[in-house]
């Protein structure tokens, strides 16, 4: 157990039973009131956050979160399969913990997953990623002459928009996060 003033942005928190991050730690001292900290907290699991007013004194369970690489093997109905890269360990890790970007990842890829006391908590795609284009229209003469967009199929099976000049075969950067064309890679 801590005190509440050892406490961090980002820290992993157990509050009333559920695994909680802070995202935004404040002290506040009100006039000739005590002070406490304000946090504003985001669940792990569910992600709905809650704020609370912790006393400077109240004791709070920080926990030891470990973040390491690991890398995609392979899909195993809702669960992704990975394998720690320095002990060629494997490991189950829902899906959900992946949010949309899942649908960017290729076998061997690699990922960032959080574990705490053996139970995956938090999982994070690379923030760009480079794939290859399966399917596209051809361009047609002329409409190059604007920032015209077409539909382009990446490898992964998902549908994204990508300039005119960008043919079939042709190596793309995709913004995991927005699920955005960034450039084409040579």
């Amino acid at each position: 157990m801590a005190k509440a003033s050892e406490v961090k942005n980002g820290n992993i928190l157990r509050f009333n039973g559920d695994l909680v991050q802070v995202e935004e730690f404040l002290h506040r001292t009100p006039g000739n009131l005590r002070a406490f900290y304000q946090a504003k907290m985001r669940n792990v699991k569910t992600g709905k956050t809650a704020e609370y007013r912790f006393r400077v004194d109240e004791e709070v369970e920080i926990c030891r979160v470990e973040t390491s690489d690991y890398q995609f093997l392979y899909e195993d109905g809702e669960a992704l399969v990975v394998m720690d890269n320095t002990t060629f360990e494997q490991f189950n890790v829902p899906k959900a913990l992946f949010g949309k970007s899942i649908r960017f990842l290729k076998e061997g890829m690699n990922v960032i997953i959080a574990f705490e006391s053996e139970e995956p908590i938090m999982a994070q795609t690379p923030s760009h990623v480079e794939l290859e284009i399966t399917y596209s229209e051809p361009a047609v003469k002329g409409d190059t002459s604007t920032n015209a967009l077409k539909y382009a199929t990446l490898e992964t099976g998902v549908e994204i928009k990508v300039p005119m000049f960008i043919n079939q075969g042709d190596k793309v950067k995709i913004d995991t996060r927005t699920g955005d064309y960034v450039e084409r890679v040579k």
